[in-house]
């Protein structure tokens, strides 16, 4: 594909607060400033708001941008960089102009992507139906209960369905557009604007190496006891039956009880605190990969990475490199 037109919607363009910014300037540095010694042709961005001009500002502030909706039919790629807070968190419409916008180019034929939260309005003009799609982790949960429709993944950094792509949250969209650039004009371009822009070409692994596996916050506090004291005791050989006994109940009443309090199984939820114990060994201290597989409970160098390629997504290794403290990198 050409670089052609990339029109990035601009949502809250009235009242931007400045975390805004971050998803919107992704998209603009990677499609809006030309490359001449890279490529011949660039990408030709335009900046799209229900106005099209310079609003009163609220709270935030007003951006004054050179298109209205209407254009988003015109391009060749759309971009929906983000929503507005209230959208994600208090469940409020994505704005109509902008749905239906969306719907008719992608009928005429563009190539349709979110980045973060982006993914809420891709859902709500049905674009994602029957699609798999992502979106920042700490809204996956919230895109899969209110378009049930979508498929949702959220162990992927992006997900490239052809000509409807999905990004995780933050700097999980500059991978994204890199991946555009790439589809667009090929490996070796992508690659120097990555250099350029000082970020690896392609990261490994998915955003399940950013997820917080602690344990889940929950009214029902009669498992809180047990489940804390295994959680201090994770370079223990635990058993089901061993935390059941503790807990004073029968493994059966106990596997209800836990998968009721945690949302998982008791086997799941102890690999998951085995494995947020590995990670936060690797981000805080230099022990081998063999003490920190003892100390989380993993047993052996060897089951560790197994565990950690299965549910993270990285090697211990990339995961320490990416992660740990800077005083302790390169000791």
């Amino acid at each position: 594909m050409k670089p052609g037109s990339v029109a990035v919607a601009v949502v809250d363009d009235t009242d931007m607060q400045l975390w805004d910014l971050y998803e919107l300037s992704i998209a603009c540095s990677v499609f809006g400033q030309p490359q001449p010694d890279l490529a011949d042709t660039w990408y030709d961005l335009w900046l799209c708001s229900p106005r099209g001009e310079a609003a009163p500002p609220g709270r935030g502030f007003s951006l004054r941008t050179s298109h209205d909706l209407e254009s988003l039919v015109e391009a060749d790629t759309v971009i929906v960089p983000s929503v507005p807070e209230a959208v994600v968190s208090e469940g409020e419409p994505v704005a109509p102009e902008l749905v239906g916008a969306l719907r008719r180019a992608a009928d005429a034929g563009a190539r349709m992507v979110s980045l973060c939260t982006g993914a809420f309005a891709l859902a709500e003009a049905g674009i994602l139906d029957g699609r798999r799609a992502t979106a920042h982790w700490m809204h996956t949960d919230d895109l899969a209960r209110r378009y049930p429709k979508v498929r949702v993944d959220d162990s992927v950094l992006y997900v490239d369905d052809g000509d409807v792509l999905t990004s995780a949250g933050m700097t999980a969209g500059l991978d994204l557009c890199l991946h555009l650039v790439r589809r667009d004009l090929g490996a070796h371009v992508a690659n120097q604007l990555a250099r350029r822009m000082v970020i690896p070409a392609h990261r490994s692994g998915g955003q399940a190496q950013f997820i917080d596996l602690s344990v889940p916050v929950t009214d029902d506090d009669s498992l809180g006891p047990m489940l804390q004291w295994a959680v201090e005791h994770l370079d223990r050989p635990l058993s089901v039956d061993d935390l059941a006994r503790r807990a004073g109940m029968s493994p059966r009443t106990f596997f209800r009880q836990v998968q009721a309090v945690t949302g998982t199984t008791p086997l799941q939820w102890l690999l998951g605190q085995r494995l947020a114990r590995a990670q936060s060994l690797l981000e805080s201290t230099d022990l081998s990969i063999e003490q920190v597989s003892e100390r989380s409970g993993l047993g052996t160098a060897a089951n560790l990475r197994r565990h950690f390629a299965l549910n993270i997504g990285v090697t211990p290794t990339d995961y320490r490199r990416a992660f740990q403290r800077p005083h302790l990198a390169g000791r």
